[in-house]
């Protein structure tokens, strides 16, 4: 927010405060003159400043008195140079984020760019405060280019980008401030490491399900109890531990994640979500899904002890310790052998060791009565022609593939929603052979998938027909080679199975639909790996 510091003139002020300002503002040391006031001295022309300050937090940081000294370290600094007229404070803004990310930084860069400015140069009450790492050298250039100057308190006055010493200064600064950073988060994490380990505490968060927040005591810390801060820790919630303890006993007889999740459903039980939205704004459904049931068969925390680290936070960083190359935060989980659990017990447990493991042993994954492995020769080759979906692998007594239009088990079918499109493996190698010639020297499904793969192709399966097309349609263009359409038998309806009525255009899907890459497939299997419930988002 922008806000113009003008003093009011003497004649405005009441003859008493005006006196009483005039008094505060002037030294022990300066000349008294009798019959004469002190506001009536003439003011020394001089620069006219803007003001940048900046707060990382506005939970556990007081905005106002970080702005007070910040200003009044900058006004120090000026003084008797010119006068602050504008000021441009960050509230609740990471140093590290660029300033170009920033709210007020970036209307600060905005209004030194207009030449009509109304300041002619930048102070600011702390290097920490502005810049971060190597901003200082990109930022006052950016400025000097604009004819704006830049005041560091550290300098006491002016950057001249000119003169060795300054930029040998904003180095060293940077560094600095970086050094502080990564030495501020190693004794963070640290601490917080050694605080659930060896204390067991709860470290703020929400609470799992089946689980609410009660009063521990008076915080470890004296001086903070002597602000009356408590501690917290987890306690069974007598609403919901029920359903927890009912999705495990399921578990354990064999359930899928899927069954457990479609009878919560049909059930009406409350999810996370719905249970507590206060704590809880980021989850748009209110419904049980593969991954909440997953998350809670997954969380050690319900056999009573305290867990810590299972997640980290991935910037995800061209630049390792660039923020300005990060292609935003998402949530990865830790490996196990990082994880930092309690040595005891710190809350009710709703679940004992030995069934917890049981539990993550539990596949719903079916092993053949053969013990053979199911092979799927057109796996990322087929298309749905209403969804744009690529056809799902599924066993029915032989190799088949299915779109359920994004639908999953979890939930009930809806009433009146459209089927799903359905080709045995078989069948569809069969009407595609039958309807081209140069498919009649295939043999199997895996020579035409080495001839789909060979030429780039992918087969869209729509309302009882069967379309080759390229593997890639840009939007509002029609496939730039000639597809032949090879229509389904009438007499060979699919049971329980039917196609939906008017597919999708082919200039509406999805524009790259070539199947995976193989190095791209090992990347996704060690992704799964590492996140057990194949989702970003942490979810407790």
């Amino acid at each position: 927010m922008i806000a113009v510091i003008d003093m009011p003139s003497p004649s405005a002020l009441p003859p008493s405060s005006s006196s009483f300002n005039a008094w505060v503002r002037t030294s022990a040391s300066a000349v008294r003159r009798r019959g004469r006031p002190i506001w009536s001295r003439p003011l020394s022309d001089g620069l006219l400043f803007a003001f940048y300050g900046r707060i990382s937090t506005t939970g556990y940081q007081d905005p106002v008195s970080s702005r007070a000294w910040q200003i009044g370290v900058a006004g120090r600094l000026v003084q008797g140079r010119g006068r602050i007229v504008v000021e441009y404070f960050d509230a609740g803004t990471s140093r590290s984020v660029p300033w170009s990310q920033r709210a007020e930084a970036a209307k600060l860069l905005a209004a030194a760019a207009d030449p009509d400015r109304g300041f002619d140069a930048v102070v600011v009450g702390e290097f920490e405060r502005a810049f971060a790492a190597g901003q200082a050298l990109s930022i006052i250039a950016q400025l000097n280019a604009y004819g704006v100057q830049v005041w560091l308190p550290e300098l006491r006055g002016a950057v001249d980008l000119a003169e060795p010493e300054h930029r040998a200064v904003l180095l060293m600064l940077g560094h600095q401030s970086e050094r502080e950073v990564l030495r501020n988060r190693f004794r963070t994490t640290a601490a917080m490491a050694a605080q659930v380990r060896e204390q067991g505490r709860n470290l703020g968060g929400r609470p799992p399900y089946g689980y609410q927040l009660v009063d521990a005591g008076p915080h470890p810390n004296k001086i903070h109890a002597s602000w009356g801060r408590r501690r917290h820790r987890l306690d069974v919630d007598p609403v919901t531990v029920p359903h927890v303890k009912w999705i495990f006993s399921k578990r354990l007889d064999g359930w899928s994640t899927a069954a457990i999740a479609r009878t919560l459903n049909e059930r009406r039980v409350p999810s996370p979500g719905a249970y507590d939205r206060a704590r809880n704004p980021h989850r748009q459904d209110a419904v049980w899904t593969l991954r909440t049931v997953a998350a809670i068969l997954a969380n050690p925390r319900y056999t009573g002890r305290q867990v810590w680290n299972r997640q980290f936070t991935d910037h995800r960083e061209a630049v390792p310790g660039d923020r300005r190359s990060s292609l935003g935060p998402v949530r990865v989980w830790s490996d196990r052998a990082e994880w930092v659990v309690s040595q005891e017990r710190t809350h009710p447990a709703l679940i004992s060791d030995e069934d917890f493991m049981a539990a993550q042993e539990i596949t719903a994954i079916a092993m053949p009565d053969d013990e053979r492995n199911r092979s799927y020769a057109l796996t990322g080759l087929l298309i749905c022609g209403l969804c744009g979906r690529r056809l799902a692998s599924h066993w029915n007594r032989k190799p088949a593939y299915r779109c359920r239009h994004g639908h999953t088990t979890a939930h009930p079918v809806a009433e009146g929603a459209p089927k799903w499109v359905y080709w045995t493996q078989e069948r569809l190698f069969q009407t595609l052979q039958a309807a081209r010639l140069d498919l009649a020297e295939l043999h199997d499904a895996n020579d035409l998938a080495a001839h789909l793969k060979a030429d780039d192709l992918v087969i869209v399966c729509g309302l009882g027909e069967l379309v080759i097309e390229p593997s890639v349609v840009e939007p509002g263009e029609e496939p730039t080679v000639e597809a032949e359409v090879a229509e389904a038998p009438a007499d060979e309806p699919e049971s329980g199975c039917g196609q939906l009525s008017l597919p999708i255009p082919p200039g509406f899907r999805r524009q790259d639909r070539r199947p995976r890459l193989r190095n791209a497939v090992v990347i996704k299997q060690r992704w799964k790996a590492r996140n057990p419930t194949r989702h970003h988002v942490k979810r407790e």
